[in-house]
C-alpha cells in the first residue's frame, strides 16, 4: 500500500470512530440524521488529505506561479448592440460601456467592403436624396429564407406606413423594388436605385433596425453625419475603432429645413464603432444623450422629414399619388 493510500485508510477509521462516538452519545430521535451524515464526514476528511498532498483527481497540483491564473488577461471585443459582441484580435480596456442595439453595423464589422457607412451600400453624398420612390409606393419581394420573418418586415412597413404616405404592397410587374434578403446584419442603398434593390435582413435585426434600413431604402441617410452636426454633438475620433471612421463623415445636403435631432432613429448611439468602451459620440455638454441610437420609434422630426421628402401633404390635398 503506498503511503497516499495508507494515509487515505487512516483518515477513513478516525472518521468511523468519531462517528460510533457521537451515534452512541444522541437519542434514537437523532440517529437517523448522523448516520446519513456520517459518509460526508468521512469523505470530506479524505478530499481534505488529498487537497493537502497536491493529488487531486490523479494530477498534482501545482503550486508553481507559472501555473496560476495570469493577472491580466486581454479581449478583443468590438462593440455592436445591446444583444451582441464580436470577439476581434484587438485587446481592449477592461471596462466597457453597455453595447448599443446596432446590428446594422455587423454587416461592415464582417468586412464587406461593398458596405460602407456601416449598413449603407454605395452611399451618395447627401442626407437626403432626390432618388425617390414613384408616387410614394414601394414594391417589394422577400427571399423564401425569409417566410417566418414576414410578420417583423410587415411591423416595421407599419412604422413608417401610419405615419407617412408612404405604401408598401408585393411587387407584380414593378420594375424598380426592394428585395428582402437573409444575410449578416442589416444593411441597404440609399434611395431608390432602379432595378432589383436589395434590403439585407439578419436575425440579429430587430423590427426597429428593419425600419431604420427602410428608411435609408426611403432615401435617408444618418443624421449624425448632417453638415451642422458640429452645433450639436462631438465625434470623439479617438476612441473609433481604425478603418472605420468613414462612418462619422459629414454629408453635404438637404437638411429639409429641420433641426437636429439625436433622438432620430437614424442617428448612431453614443458607443458605436467604439475602439475602447468609451463613446464616440458626445453632446456639446460633453455627455451621453439618452436615447441617441434608439431603434424603438420614428421622432417627431422623422415622420417630418419623411412627410416633406415625399410632399404628402401635398398628396393628401390633391388626393393624387402621382
Amino acid at each position: 500500500m503506498s503511503r497516499v493510500q495508507l494515509e487515505a485508510h487512516n483518515q477513513w477509521k478516525w472518521s468511523q470512530l468519531l462517528s460510533c462516538l457521537v451515534v452512541h452519545s444522541l437519542e434514537d430521535s437523532q440517529l437517523l440524521f448522523v448516520k446519513m451524515l456520517s459518509p460526508c464526514i468521512m469523505w470530506s476528511h479524505v478530499f481534505l488529505f488529498y487537497v493537502s498532498t497536491g493529488v487531486v483527481g490523479g494530477f498534482p497540483i501545482s503550486p508553481s506561479p507559472e501555473a496560476a491564473t495570469p493577472s491580466t488577461v486581454s479581449v478583443g471585443v468590438l462593440l455592436l448592440n445591446g444583444t451582441q459582441n464580436v470577439t476581434s484580435p484587438s485587446p481592449v480596456a477592461s471596462t466597457l460601456h453597455p453595447p448599443q442595439n446596432d446590428a446594422e453595423t455587423l454587416e461592415e464589422l464582417y468586412d464587406d467592403f461593398t458596405f460602407q457607412e456601416g449598413d449603407i451600400m454605395i452611399p451618395v453624398d447627401r442626407n437626403a436624396v432626390d432618388s425617390l420612390w414613384a408616387d410614394a409606393i414601394v414594391p417589394y419581394t422577400m427571399s423564401p429564407e425569409l417566410a417566418q420573418r414576414e410578420f417583423h418586415i410587415k411591423a416595421a412597413f407599419k412604422m413608417i406606413s401610419d405615419v407617412t404616405c408612404i405604401r408598401f404592397q408585393r411587387r407584380t410587374t414593378e420594375p424598380n423594388y426592394l428585395k428582402f434578403l437573409s444575410g449578416q446584419g442589416c444593411a441597404s442603398f440609399v434611395g431608390c436605385r432602379g432595378g432589383s434593390q436589395s434590403v439585407i435582413f439578419s436575425p440579429l435585426c430587430s423590427v426597429g433596425n428593419l425600419c431604420h434600413e427602410i428608411i435609408h431604402a426611403l432615401g435617408l441617410h444618418h443624421e449624425h453625419t448632417r453638415s451642422d452636426r458640429d452645433q450639436y454633438i462631438t465625434v470623439r475620433w479617438r476612441s473609433i475603432t481604425p478603418g472605420f471612421e468613414n462612418n462619422f463623415l459629414v454629408k453635404r445636403g438637404n437638411t429639409l429645413n429641420l433641426p437636429y435631432d439625436p433622438n432620430s432613429i437614424m442617428h448612431y448611439g453614443p458607443y458605436f464603432f467604439s475602439v475602447d468602451g468609451s463613446p464616440t459620440i458626445v453632446t456639446k455638454r460633453g455627455g451621453v444623450q439618452m436615447g441617441m441610437g434608439q431603434r424603438t420609434y420614428l421622432s417627431p422630426l422623422d415622420i417630418q422629414k419623411l412627410n416633406r421628402l415625399y410632399r404628402c401633404d401635398e398628396r393628401q390635398r390633391t388626393g393624387i399619388r402621382s
